[in-house]
C-alpha cells in the first residue's frame, strides 16, 4: 500500500499526504521556531511571560551546567517534576547535549522512583523540592550521583511566592545532602559554550514509562524524529495556522507523551505560546479557561466531563477557542455530543476533535478529520502514517469491517523497550509488506473509508459463553442513559460462562441508587446491546478510580472484585 491507495486520503482535505522530516534534533526544532521571535512570548507561568529569546538563553545556561557536571551524549537524565520552567527548560537542555531525558511522574511512589532509575540508569535526577522524599537513600541503591533540588517559588512574583510558601508550611524542610545540589547552585556551574557531539534525529531522545495496567511498566524509547514527526503531523492534521496570539493551555503532565509532545514541543516549535500549569482542580481548571482565554486546550474525557458540568463555565463566552482535542481514553458518543453542545451554546465554533494513540508512538497517530466526524470513529491516520487490523495473534490482515488488533506503521513508531529485547519483539514485527509494525495490543475496526474504530485492550475483553465482549461498547450505552454520570465494565468470574459482565455505575446527583434504578438501566441496555452482553451485575460506586493521567482505573475495579472472592488478578482470569 503506498500512502496515495490509503482509503483514508479521499479525507484529508488540505492535508498533504507526506511531509518534511528534518534531520535534527527537539532542540533544533525549538532553536528554529525561536529565530525572528526572540521577542514573542514562548511560555506564560503564574502569570509572567518568557519570551522564546530568554528560554534559548535558560537552555543555554542549563545545558552547560549539566556538561560541567559531567552528562554527555547518550546519558540519561531524569526530569520528575509536574508542569514548571525547569521542566520545560531541562528538557530542551539534555537534548541540545545529546543526553535522554527521562520523564517521571513526580508523584511516584519510592519504590516506583527506583525502578525507574535503575531501568534507565540515570546518574542524574531534578525534581521539587517536596518530592525529595521520594528519592530518600537511592543514592546508596541505584545509579543516582546526583540529585537537583528545584524550588517553584523561584518563579513567582512576591505576593504568590508569599501564598506559597504559606501553604507549604506542612511539607518538612529538605536537608541537602552531599548527593543534592539546589538549582541555582547547579546555574552557577555554567561556564561558557561547551563543546557538544552532533546528534540526528534518529538518536534516542526520550523515555516515557508506560503505565504499567497490565503488567510491568516499561520505559519506551523514543527518538527525535519520533517526536518531531508526531509534533508536526499533529499540527498538519489540526488544520490550524498558528500565530503569536495562539495559547495552548497545557494541563496535560509533561511527563506523558500528549502534554509532553502535543501540549509543550508542537506549541513551542511553532512559536506560539504555552501556557503551564502545574496543579489544577475542575474549579481552577475553569478560571484559568475564563482568565487566560486560552485558543487550543487538550484534555482527557474525564477533565472535560468535569469541565462541562463546572458552574463557572455556565455563562462564558468560548469564542476564543479553535480547537479542543480529546485523547488518552474512550470519549462515548454521549459525551462527545454533550461537550459540542456545551461549546456551540457558548458561541465557540470549534467540535471537540478525538485522537488515538499510545506511548509507543509518542501519543496520538490519528484524528478526526476537521470536517469529517464519524460516530464511534477515532478518526484517520496522520499524513505517513498507515493503519491496518490483523487478525489476533497474527499479522494476517482482516477484511474492512472486522474487528481485529489494530497496527501502526509510521515515523512515529518507538524504537524500542528499554532492556526489553523480548518484549519489543513481540510487538515491533516486519510484515510480508517490508513495513516494520506496531501491535498495539488494542483491538478495533476499519472501514471502507478507513475510518478506526477503537474498540479497546484486547487483555481486557470479556469472553462469556463463548462471546467477544467489548466492555468499551456498554459503557457507551451505559454513559448514554439520562442518569448516569459515568460507569466502567468489567468481567468477573462464573463456573459456566467463564466470565459475567459486571457494571460499576456512577449517578448524577438527582437520580437515587435503587434496586429499581437497576433494572431501569438494564432494561434500557437492552434496547442497544446483545443479551449476554447487558450486566448482569450492577454496582452503584461514588467515584470510578483514575489513574496518575485521569484515565479510568478498570484494573483496580477488576483488583477489589478480587479481593472480595479472595483472588489474585491472574487466577480470576
Amino acid at each position: 500500500m503506498t500512502v496515495n491507495d490509503a482509503p483514508w486520503m479521499k479525507h484529508y482535505g488540505n492535508v498533504p499526504p507526506s511531509l518534511c522530516y528534518p534531520d535534527i534534533t527537539l532542540y533544533g526544532m525549538l532553536k528554529k521556531a525561536a529565530e525572528g521571535h526572540e521577542k514573542r512570548c514562548a511560555y506564560e507561568f503564574m502569570g509572567r511571560n518568557t519570551t522564546f529569546g530568554k528560554l534559548m538563553s535558560d537552555i543555554d545556561t542549563v545545558s552547560n551546567a549539566l556538561v560541567s557536571m559531567g552528562v554527555k551524549k547518550g546519558d540519561r537524565v531524569m526530569i520528575c517534576l509536574p508542569n514548571t520552567p525547569h521542566a520545560v527548560t531541562l528538557f530542551y537542555s539534555i537534548n541540545r547535549i545529546g543526553a535522554v531525558a527521562v520523564m517521571v511522574h513526580p508523584l511516584s511512589s519510592k519504590k516506583e522512583v527506583e525502578f525507574y532509575i535503575n531501568d534507565s540508569g540515570s546518574e542524574i535526577a531534578v525534581t521539587l523540592d517536596r518530592f525529595c522524599r521520594s528519592f530518600d537513600g537511592l543514592e546508596r541503591t541505584t545509579p543516582l550521583k546526583k540529585l537537583v533540588v528545584a524550588d517553584i517559588s523561584k518563579f513567582l512574583n512576591p505576593l504568590l511566592k508569599t501564598a506559597y510558601r504559606i501553604k507549604s508550611r506542612k511539607i518538612p524542610k529538605v536537608e541537602m545532602k552531599e548527593h543534592m545540589v539546589a538549582w541555582e547552585d547547579m546555574l552557577s556551574l555554567a561556564a561558557g559554550n561547551a563543546e557538544y557531539t552532533d546528534t540526528s534525529g534518529k538518536d534516542v531522545a526520550v523515555i516515557l514509562y508506560t503505565g504499567g495496567t497490565t503488567g510491568k511498566s516499561k520505559g519506551v524509547l523514543l527518538s527525535n524524529m519520533n517526536f518531531n514527526a508526531t509534533a508536526l503531523q499533529t499540527y498538519a492534521m489540526g488544520q490550524y495556522e498558528l500565530t503569536d496570539k495562539d495559547s495552548m493551555l497545557g494541563v496535560l503532565p509533561m511527563f506523558h507523551g500528549f502534554g509532553l509532545c502535543i501540549g509543550m514541543h508542537m506549541t513551542l516549535i511553532h512559536s506560539a505560546k504555552l501556557i503551564i500549569v502545574p496543579i489544577f482542580s475542575p474549579d481552577s481548571y475553569a478560571r484559568l479557561i475564563r482568565k487566560k482565554r486560552p485558543t487550543f486546550i487538550a484534555g482527557v474525557p474525564t477533565l472535560f466531563e468535569l469541565t462541562i458540568r463546572n458552574k463557572r463555565l455556565e455563562n462564558t463566552d468560548l469564542s476564543f477557542l479553535r480547537g479542543v482535542f480529546v485523547g488518552g481514553d474512550t470519549l462515548t458518543t454521549d459525551l462527545k455530543k454533550r461537550i459540542d453542545d456545551f461549546l456551540k451554546e457558548r458561541n465557540s465554533e470549534s467540535t471537540v476533535r478525538e485522537g488515538y494513540g499510545l506511548t509507543e508512538c509518542v501519543t496520538a497517530s490519528c484524528l478526526t478529520p476537521i470536517n469529517g466526524y464519524r460516530a464511534g470513529s477515532i478518526g484517520i491516520p496522520f499524513p505517513d502514517t498507515f493503519y491496518k487490523i490483523v487478525k489476533i495473534g497474527t499479522d494476517e490482515e482482516v477484511p474492512y469491517g472486522t474487528d481485529g488488533e489494530i497496527c501502526i506503521s509510521g515515523p512515529s513508531v518507538m524504537i524500542g523497550y528499554n532492556n526489553e529485547t523480548e518484549e519489543t519483539a513481540a510487538v515491533l514485527k516486519t510484515h510480508d509488506d517490508g513495513k516494520l509494525w506496531l501491535h498495539t495490543g488494542d483491538a478495533g475496526m476499519m472501514d471502507e473509508e478507513g475510518f478506526i474504530f477503537f474498540r479497546q485492550r484486547i487483555k481486557r475483553m470479556i469472553i462469556s459463553s463463548g462471546y467477544n465482549i467489548y466492555p468499551s461498547q456498554i459503557e457507551n450505552v451505559l454513559d448514554s442513559h439520562p442518569l448516569v454520570q459515568s460507569s466502567c465494565v468489567i468481567g468477573i468470574p462464573d463456573e459456566i460462562r467463564i466470565q459475567r459482565v459486571k457494571a460499576f455505575v456512577v449517578l448524577k446527583e438527582d437520580a437515587d441508587a435503587t434496586d429499581a434504578m437497576k433494572h431501569d438501566i438494564r432494561e434500557y441496555c437492552k434496547e442497544s446491546i446483545a443479551k449476554y452482553a447487558v450486566p448482569s451485575n450492577i454496582e452503584f460506586i461514588g467515584e470510578l478510580p483514575k489513574t496518575k493521567v485521569g484515565k479510568i482505573a478498570y484494573t483496580e475495579l477488576e483488583r477489589m472484585e478480587a479481593d472480595k472472592k479472595g483472588l489474585s488478578v491472574n487466577e480470576r482470569m
